[in-house]
């Protein structure tokens, strides 16, 4: 007996509130790291979508940064509670994809949180100040406005916490927001879209079109997209800068870095291993931060390696849902 092998999810994208089946040619498979299997398969995109769900931004802009700064959180408090109430499920999303543990998934989220509930103090952080006699005779004001439309281009590292480094405060202050996940990512984002389509924005205030290079040149060359926010590679973090420079786009672009530490022979020896281990080898040692480089000083050299070898064999390997992956505290 032959049995069909199950259809894979093919991941759509979030055009002007409706969910749209992609037509690209070319599909890039979306991997569980810890198991090897193949659990979706993203859009390597096309121009014409970014295409329409930068129209669909641009149509719903002048309506949106016409909206009292007050009317425009009030869909973020109902995000925050909707984020919270699905935190374990959409936790096991971003383990399954990405391959960090599920306490770490949990703690990602928990940033992503955090950066919604700064969003929704826009009213009093988007205020401007008048200054009377600046200069003789010159008095001044300054007003934030928001610009129009606005893209960001976020990596697999941190797929659920990075996407809200700029998408509440995107729309918070008035403008049209389209996002771009990581190719090897998606499904995390696309469950959170799936609650937001539940918060109440209008459509096209909130848009997603999933890619790799073609969606993100795409996006940079639009001449309705005002400005770009890019975290990833410093290759890529270089082509973006360079290329919205050439459009006249503003660009905020975050590249990678090697990271080195510094140990003193007088440095607490269990508590240096715990931070420099969770750093080097925590959320599946993605973390932009992560530490590279160990420069061991004196008689450090020998009490440190000692105790990063230890630390490193007592690691648990395996899939982020299982209970006990990770490492143990050596604090205790």
């Amino acid at each position: 007996m032959t049995v069909a092998a199950p259809t894979l999810t093919r991941v759509p994208n979030f055009i002007n509130g409706q969910w749209i089946d992609s037509n690209a040619t070319e599909w890039f498979d979306v991997t569980n790291p810890a198991t090897g299997e193949v659990i979706a398969q993203t859009p390597l995109g096309s121009v014409a979508a970014v295409g329409a769900a930068v129209d669909a931004a641009a149509a719903a802009f002048p309506e949106w940064r016409r909206t009292p700064a007050e009317d425009r959180i009030q869909p973020l408090f109902k995000l925050k509670a909707l984020l919270e109430e699905h935190l374990d499920e959409l936790s096991r999303v971003l383990t399954q994809e990405n391959g960090k543990t599920l306490a770490e998934a949990k703690a990602e989220w928990r940033r992503a949180i955090e950066n919604v509930e700064v969003a929704c103090g826009i009213p009093m952080m988007m205020q401007g100040y008048n200054l009377e006699d600046v200069a003789r005779g010159i008095d001044e004001m300054m007003i934030r406005q928001p610009l129009g439309v606005v893209a960001a281009i976020v990596p697999f590292n941190f797929p659920g916490m990075i996407p809200f480094w700029f998408l509440p405060y995107a729309i918070a202050t008035g403008n049209t927001f389209v996002l771009k996940p990581s190719e090897r990512v998606p499904l995390t984002m696309r469950r959170a879209f799936e609650l937001m389509e539940h918060i109440g924005l209008p459509k096209g205030v909130l848009n997603m079109v999933n890619g790799g290079k073609t969606v993100v040149n795409a996006l940079i060359d639009h001449p309705k997209v005002r400005a770009i926010s890019f975290v990833g590679s410093t290759p890529v973090a270089r082509h973006v800068y360079a290329r919205a420079g050439e459009h006249g786009k503003r660009a905020q672009c975050q590249g990678g870095a090697k990271n080195h530490v510094i140990i003193l022979p007088d440095a607490d020896m269990k508590m240096t291993t715990q931070i420099i281990g969770d750093s080097a080898f925590g959320c599946a040692g993605q973390r932009c931060l992560a530490v590279s480089v160990a420069v061991t000083i004196g008689e450090a050299q020998k009490t440190f390696r000692d105790s990063i070898a230890e630390a490193a064999a007592a690691l648990t390997v395996g899939n982020g849902l299982d209970e006990g992956t990770g490492h143990r505290d050596l604090r205790s």
